[in-house]
C-alpha cells in the first residue's frame, strides 16, 4: 500500500488566484463599509476592522 497525504487544513495563498485583485478589492471594501458603520457605537472594533481594510490595502499594493 502506498502513503497518501492528506490536505486537510492546507491553504492556498490569495495571491496565486486569478481572481486575486478583485477579491481583495471586495474584501477592502466590506470592511471599511462595517468599520463605518460600527465606528460609532463601538470605537474598538470599528478600529479592528480598519486595521483588516489597511491590511488588505497593503496586498492590494503588493499586486498592482
Amino acid at each position: 500500500m502506498e502513503n497518501q497525504y492528506c490536505r486537510v487544513g492546507s491553504t492556498t495563498p490569495i495571491t496565486q488566484s486569478s481572481d486575486a485583485i478583485s477579491f481583495l478589492e471586495y474584501q477592502y471594501a466590506v470592511f471599511m463599509e462595517k468599520a463605518l458603520q460600527i465606528k460609532n457605537s463601538d470605537a474598538k472594533l470599528g478600529e479592528f476592522f480598519e486595521g483588516k481594510a489597511s491590511k488588505i490595502k497593503k496586498m492590494l499594493e503588493g499586486l498592482l
